[in-house]
């Protein structure tokens, strides 16, 4: 079965980028939030990188 990244319907604070990473990493979503709040205050790149994805990425299907 080939994996897909989708955006989460279920583990999502705003656009539920985050809760879709880690149920495709298989990580605890938190560990990804806190990901992109580092990249966020270190890098600068972290809330464009999270747009992007929430733009771009599909939404889960509903026969999930």
């Amino acid at each position: 079965m080939v994996k897909k990244f989708y955006l989460s319907t279920t583990d999502k604070k705003i656009g539920g980028v985050c809760g879709g990473l880690a149920e495709y990493f298989e990580i605890d979503s938190l560990l990804v939030r806190l990901l992109f709040v580092f990249m966020f205050f270190s890098l600068g790149g972290g809330l464009l990188l999270y747009l992007l994805l929430w733009i771009l990425a599909p939404k889960k299907p509903a026969a999930w």
